[in-house]
């Protein structure tokens, strides 16, 4: 099942892809409102007998996507988690992940411009896998983990390169407003059973620019989830995202960036593709 937050006439709701349309969920499955909302409620069989049984209420064309979970209650990110990107950085393999936070103000939609924020030029695309939580725990054991998520999507965590490099801490350029991107739908995770034999594939104006496997993660799905959870309760709705492969525009000669014009896509095999336009922030 496909599960994406949107806005239809004026209307935030959520729902499910089917046959090029829309099943609103959102107007089915009050008194739940919101995808989050549906997640904390356990209702994912539920509303997957509704999908399988009810014609779409939208054409997929006539909505406007909103990041997959537009209210979650954490955005946990994790750097250096790809060989390649590690030793493009210059950097060595940390014995543990770096992680980091994103807000719910730095995410975009599918289709909706991402902003090149006007402090810098120096900004970066970074295609990753993210998932969502659909299971509460704490100190979850990586062999249970996957129990926990809800489904996989793809992330842009877009980053302002000079920003990111102005302390030690990497939160300054990575949660500029709707400089990053969540979509375009969350694939649920019984049609993605093992989530380490993924492809992806990041490219900037149809130029592939990032392309990996998820199985060449350093540290892997159920131990980020077992690693995190140790921290703090995991909840319906949060977010992981779990690091990006080598091939950033920083590290390239010259320095590759994303500007006013462009359009950038994430394609994860068993997902879909995550594309954005790239627009200047107003003066």
């Amino acid at each position: 099942m496909k599960l994406l937050s949107f806005t239809a006439s004026g209307r935030a709701s959520f729902g499910a892809a089917k046959d090029n349309g829309i099943v609103d969920l959102g107007a089915r499955m009050a008194p739940c409102s919101a995808l989050r909302q549906l997640l904390e409620s356990d209702g994912l069989t539920e509303a997957a007998k509704l999908v399988a049984s009810t014609a779409p209420d939208h054409p997929l064309d006539k909505v406007s996507f909103a990041p997959v979970i537009p209210d979650p209650g954490k955005i946990i990110c994790v750097g250096l988690n790809y060989r390649d990107h590690v030793a493009e950085t210059g950097r060595t393999v940390t014995e543990k992940p770096a992680l980091f936070a994103r807000f719910a103000c730095s995410q975009v939609g599918h289709l909706q411009p991402i902003v090149k924020p006007k402090v810098s030029d120096d900004f970066d695309y970074e295609g990753e896998l993210a998932l969502v939580i659909g299971k509460a725990g704490r100190h979850i054991p990586a062999t249970r983990a996957l129990d926990h998520v809800a489904g996989y999507s793809c992330y842009n965590e877009g980053s302002v390169r000079d920003w990111q490099r102005h302390t030690s801490q990497f939160l300054s350029g990575k949660t500029f407003a709707e400089s990053g991107s969540f979509g375009p739908w969350l694939v649920t995770a019984d049609e993605i059973p093992d989530p380490s034999k993924l492809s992806l594939q990041t490219r900037l104006n149809g130029t592939v620019v990032q392309d990996t496997r998820t199985d060449l993660l350093i540290t892997a799905i159920p131990e980020l989830i077992a690693y995190i959870s140790t921290i703090c309760p995991l909840v319906p709705g949060d977010v992981i995202v779990t690091g990006t492969p080598g091939g950033v525009g920083a590290k390239r000669t010259p320095p590759l960036w994303m500007r006013p014009g462009d359009t950038v896509e994430v394609e994860i095999s068993g997902i879909g593709t995550l594309r954005n336009t790239v627009i200047a922030e107003p003066a």
